[in-house]
């Protein structure tokens, strides 16, 4: 008896709840806003493997920046808030410059492009055998 009268107010209530229209797509979730903003600066950290020194250096979204041979172009930075978990990530391309041996520049040949994370510079690693870069921060 109590389940034939659970079942027929569930049965009421189908019936009693609004029809929606055919037409009418159903309701989606909402997106979350992005909480970071994209920064107009990315900080690198240039490590020469030869003479084991080290360097920051500031380079501006879309413009390349040299450290030694190699050319560096971010393309993308972003950090999150201090609320949240931290994270810094960047997307970076980075093209090594050659010569020919008598001194006489060749083109470049792209080596790196790709994401790189602040909180794991070797999941994404630049591999080259005299240098190594990785994001450090994010500026406005």
């Amino acid at each position: 008896m109590i389940r034939f009268l659970l079942f027929s107010g569930l049965v009421t209530q189908i019936l009693s709840a609004p029809a929606q229209a055919q037409d009418d797509p159903p309701d989606l979730p909402e997106t979350p806003e992005l909480s970071s903003e994209s920064s107009s600066v990315a900080i690198l950290r240039g490590l020469d493997k030869v003479t084991a020194r080290t360097r920051d250096f500031e380079s501006p979204i879309g413009e390349i920046v040299e450290f030694g041979t190699l050319e560096i172009t971010v393309q993308y930075c972003r950090k999150r808030p201090p609320e949240e978990t931290p994270e810094i990530f960047a997307f970076l391309e980075v093209d090594d410059q050659r010569t020919d041996g008598s001194g006489i520049q060749v083109e470049g040949e792209q080596i790196f492009s790709g994401w790189m994370f602040a909180s794991n510079p070797a999941l994404n690693a630049l591999e080259h055998p005299v240098y190594d870069v990785w994001v450090i921060d994010c500026r406005s």
